[in-house]
């Protein structure tokens, strides 16, 4: 019997205080990726993988939310191989996938069409943010990662705004979803 495994990833894009300056533009520097066994319901493996930005440089404000510094990330993969590793190591095409919201597909969507690299994920997609404002009965905005894992009474583990550690914080809150039976089953021909 297959295991029924869930990639959940969370990515950190450079970013800025403002509008990104002239030239530049928001690119993944850190893919963060927790997989999940649902039926034994645990976080099984945990991996990150920094990410060399082409398009722009890590500012001091990206530093300081994520601890990132342009050294790091200039040690890091370029984006298209980036992208095979989560298909080649990690199913990426086949396997389900979440995040909490939707920018971290949109990124890797707009990064794909913009490097000409193919995008990596099969199309199950679930954005846990949604899934657990709806349990929450929350319609228009869902809670942040650090404001549910309290909602949830669960520990914020690591360092919020890196995403090796975003990532397993919110397969904890997948796991708290499942445990609930409020996490969407796969449909039976997927």
């Amino acid at each position: 019997m297959e295991q029924n495994l869930l990639n959940v990833v969370d990515v950190e894009a450079t970013c800025w205080r403002g509008a990104p300056p002239p030239g530049q533009a928001n690119e993944i520097i850190e893919i963060g990726l927790t997989v999940v066994d649902l039926d034994a319901r645990r976080r099984v493996a945990r991996h990150g993988l920094l990410v060399r930005p082409r398009r722009s440089e890590v500012s001091a404000f990206c530093t300081e939310l994520t601890t990132l510094t342009q050294a790091e990330v200039d040690t890091g993969v370029d984006f298209a191989e980036a992208c095979r590793w989560l298909v080649e190591e990690h199913g990426a095409k086949e396997r389900p996938w979440a995040s909490w919201g939707d920018y971290d597909r949109n990124q890797f969507v707009h990064q794909c069409r913009v490097t000409g690299t193919e995008y990596p994920f099969g199309s199950r997609h679930t954005n846990a943010k949604r899934e657990f404002g709806a349990f929450h009965g929350i319609r228009k905005k869902a809670p942040g990662m650090a404001r549910a894992l309290s909602m949830a009474d669960l520990p914020l583990e690591g360092r919020h705004h890196r995403g090796e550690d975003d990532a397993w914080n919110i397969a904890a809150l997948v796991l708290f979803l499942v445990e609930r039976d409020a996490w969407p089953r796969p449909d039976p021909g997927e």
